[in-house]
């Protein structure tokens, strides 16, 4: 017998907020994260804005050696891990071989591997840090954070590019759903608005080069040119639902359903068949047990042409035309920003909160649609709309495609 999995905690970082109230509010708000780069100096590049995080301080959750000592996305991972953990109150309440760590990225400690890569060019091998190796590669932010708070049933990363919050919540609720785990942090960190990662995407044509930021990211509009870069964290405390119950715990929603699926097709394209895809978002709404019509769906909604698309399709296959036509859909990555590897995390908690508070976020930007995408996207501003079941998805470089599917307990 499966067990069910239900979300008693929530941490965020994000561009328009360093907590949940404040993401949530600035999402319901249409208010736009996005903005002229301050890291670096942007005049060699052909890309100028990117949605960073504003006024994060990482010494309000550790301390300043381990600050010194960990990459920022492994900061930011922390941070919202510190957050949805005080949330949930879940602390001494599991034993530590039942308690385990799923937290994701994309890309890892890239900005200490390009400020240590510097000093080597420069000809000082000996000033590199003796902490550069694990600074940066991409296990630390789930090992910190079971360090931090002593899950030692497990802790691994999901690295799935822009699928790897979402597959780790995915991947975290089997875990317990099996029986391996009662309590997880499960989530996504990012942090790679820097000098190389810019040039990298920007030389894979990936960006939005539109430098007016609230025209820059355009999910499902026809003038959409590439996406926003953006950064941050999102966790989510993952609890079988017995545990949370006889503790008396807060309980947000029920995570019923997740999708894991691969094109195996293109290193950066999307099938344009949609085939995996719309196999995520079907497996995750069977597992869901959910027969209905009010859905609300998060949407990976880049903003690429091939992404939009193909993500349309896939919702219109999964469903079928009729249901797809009814249900409602909202690009957040209008306002956040692409957060790689932490966006499947954000996302899931704005779809928490769409289902929580029945209102749901806007497309913001969305003023000339394509006429070839025909769904309700929830152009510019937010709507009230009960739903029984949201949907958040979220599809990764190298063809991985995750949907997670939550419902009202």
């Amino acid at each position: 017998m499966d067990r069910r999995v239900v979300v008693t905690g929530m941490g965020a970082i994000t561009p328009v907020g360093n907590d949940v109230e404040t993401f949530w509010n600035s999402l319901v708000a249409g208010k736009c994260g996005i903005g002229p780069i301050t890291k670096f100096d942007t005049e060699p590049f052909k890309v100028k804005i990117a949605a960073e995080v504003k006024d994060f301080d990482p010494l309000q959750y550790m301390s300043k050696q381990d600050v010194a000592h960990s990459d920022i996305y492994a900061q930011l991972g922390m941070a919202a891990a510190c957050q949805a953990m005080e949330d949930s109150g879940v602390q001494d309440t599991v034993a530590p071989d039942r308690f385990g760590v799923y937290m994701g990225t994309g890309i890892g400690g890239i900005d200490t591997l390009m400020k240590e890569h510097t000093k080597l060019v420069e000809g000082k091998p000996r000033k590199i840090s003796p902490y550069f190796i694990p600074m940066m590669i991409a296990n630390m932010g789930a090992s910190l954070i079971s360090i931090r708070f002593n899950c030692k049933a497990m802790a691994l990363p999901a690295v799935t590019a822009c699928a790897s919050g979402g597959n780790a919540i995915g991947e975290a609720l089997r875990v317990i759903r099996h029986g391996y785990a009662d309590v997880m942090i499960a989530g996504g960190a990012e942090a790679a608005v820097n000098p190389l990662a810019l040039a990298g995407f920007i030389n894979m044509q990936a960006l939005s080069t539109v430098e007016d930021p609230t025209q820059a990211c355009l999910p499902f509009d026809k003038r959409r040119s590439g996406f926003v870069m953006g950064e941050g964290s999102g966790a989510l405390v993952l609890e079988e639902y017995e545990h949370a119950v006889q503790r008396g715990a807060h309980i947000y929603c029920e995570l019923c359903g997740y999708g894991s699926t691969a094109d195996a097709y293109h290193m950066t394209a999307p099938d344009p068949e949609a085939e995996s895809p719309t196999r995520a978002i079907a497996d995750a709404v069977r597992e869901s047990g959910m027969d209905t019509d009010r859905i609300y769906i998060n949407a990976h909604g880049t903003g690429t042409q091939l992404n939009d698309a193909c993500e349309t399709l896939a919702i219109k296959k999964a469903l079928g035309e009729e249901r797809a036509k009814k249900v409602i859909i909202s690009s957040t990555k209008s306002m956040t920003g692409h957060m790689l590897g932490a966006a499947g995390a954000a996302e899931a908690i704005a779809s928490i909160k769409a289902l929580d508070e029945g209102v749901i976020p806007p497309t913001i930007g969305l003023s000339e649609p394509d006429p070839e995408l025909d769904l309700d996207y929830t152009p510019l501003v937010a709507r009230e709309a009960e739903v029984d079941l949201a949907l958040s998805n979220s599809l990764g470089f190298g063809g991985h495609n995750a949907c997670l599917a939550f419902k009202k307990v």
